[in-house]
């Protein structure tokens, strides 16, 4: 998922751009006694003379560097402000907030991965945006499924700044000497799964079942395909979703593959998608769900044996071949720290950096998805990228609660539960019963 250059202006750049000249009175001070923000911004726009902090995630590179070099100038020519951006290494950046939430000295707009928001907003640490984000008309071209992890209780707390899901990579020189077709069902993708470990071995997974740290990547489609959902928020808590109809349907088909259907093997239920990729280099995997980043590791690791000519993506296909079937919608937000000393300008900031001329450029700079549909039809245009894009489409997060990595990752609730079916331990309903009053419990600490 790795430029098209589009001309927008924003609202602040419209507003802002007409600039905001001082005048003169008997109390006045003095040029001499002026500080040299006072007298820039006498002289030109607002905020002239006046400096904000932004903090990047991860590690400056030419095109990040030339990217905020262009944004702090389009800043800086609207407001008159300068931009100070500091690269936090995202290993660092829990730490760094943590700091600058207990001391008030934190940044005044900061980059943010977006499963993260829920659990800064519950410690109070971003602002309000959702005056702002429902009136500036560039942000509101951003669809609305994609502001899912932005908005907690009714209220928005961060832009969408770039985004990324997941796709199905197959080995695609076994599909042309197999005669296979991409599947666009679900039943066509257990046939064809069947078909990969028939006539390639049965120690091959033809689909493989992901049962370990990111598990909930590969299964969601499933479920949010069938209608289903993990949990949602009402009446003030969070309550479980797992025992309803539509996500039985999705978990079911899910452990299935491995249980029913046997294209992916009992003995490696507890693999992720890094473990997955191993095996695909290895030549041992037909299918999974991943994405555009196990390119560059596959061909690595199989020393060049499995390089790009024999790999390519599908979009998993919904239940009933309607199209793409939802998947995980990830990426990149950016917000204002609720302690910026000029709110007001941090605004600007986001308005400008999210908009649509900066925030196209900085999804598609930093190898993410762009969030206007515009720019996403138009890279789907590329066939490399045409699963992404389509599933973006219709691509959907999880729980916007602080506590969902427990529940996802530390206690992987629905990892459990679904290797307690496939084992036999028991059925689906009595794990999914389970594992609905566990994730409650979890989700309202």
């Amino acid at each position: 998922m790795k430029i098209v250059k589009i001309a927008a202006a924003t609202t602040a750049t419209a507003a802002l751009a007409l600039g905001l000249t001082a005048c003169g009175s008997s109390e006045e001070k003095p040029a001499a006694q002026q500080s040299a923000a006072e007298t820039a911004a006498a002289a030109g726009p607002k905020y002239a003379g006046q400096t904000l902090t932004v903090w990047r995630l991860g590690a400056p590179t030419e095109v990040s560097d030339k990217y905020m070099a262009d944004l702090g100038a389009k800043f800086k020519e609207v407001t008159g402000a300068e931009a100070k951006v500091q690269y936090i290494p995202w290993p660092e950046a829990q730490k760094k907030w943590t700091t600058a939430l207990a001391g008030g000295e934190g940044p005044d707009v900061t980059e943010f991965g977006n499963d993260q928001v829920a659990a800064w907003v519950q410690q109070e640490a971003l602002a309000d945006i959702t005056d702002m984000a429902k009136s500036d008309p560039d942000l509101q071209q951003i669809p609305q499924n994609l502001w899912s992890y932005e908005t907690i209780d009714g209220k928005i707390y961060a832009a969408p700044w770039g985004g990324g899901t997941r796709a199905v990579l197959y080995r695609k020189d076994w599909f042309d000497k197999l005669g296979l077709s991409v599947p666009t069902t679900w039943d066509e993708l257990v046939t064809t799964a069947k078909t990969i470990v028939e006539k390639q071995g049965k120690d091959v997974d033809g689909f493989a079942f992901n049962g370990g740290s990111d598990a909930n990547m590969s299964l969601s489609p499933f479920v949010w395909s069938a209608g289903g959902d993990f949990a949602a928020f009402e009446g003030g808590k969070w309550v479980g979703k797992l025992t309803e109809p539509a996500f039985k349907e999705g978990f079911q088909f899910y452990t299935d593959l491995v249980a029913k259907d046997g294209v992916s093997g009992k003995g490696r239920l507890t693999q992720n998608s890094v473990d997955i990729a191993q095996r695909f280099a290895a030549g041992k995997v037909g299918m999974y769900v991943t994405g555009g980043w196990d390119i560059a590791s596959i061909k690595e690791q199989s020393k060049g044996k499995v390089d790009e000519s024999k790999m390519a993506f599908f979009s998993l296909p919904a239940k009933d071949g309607s199209g793409p079937a939802p998947a995980f919608q990830g990426g990149n937000d950016i917000a204002i720290w609720k302690d910026s000393k000029n709110p007001e300008l941090a605004a600007e900031y986001l308005k400008l950096a999210a908009g649509k001329e900066f925030g196209v450029r900085y999804a598609k700079e930093g190898g993410l998805l762009p969030l206007f549909p515009d720019a996403l039809a138009e890279m789907g245009n590329d066939p490399a990228q045409k699963p992404f894009t389509d599933t973006f489409k219709v691509a959907k997060g999880f729980p916007a609660s602080p506590n969902w990595a427990e529940a996802n990752d530390t206690k992987a609730v629905l990892q459990n539960a679904a290797r307690a079916v496939i084992d036999g331990k028991k059925s689906v309903d009595e794990a999914l019963a389970a594992a609905n009053t566990e994730l409650e419990t979890i989700l309202n600490q």
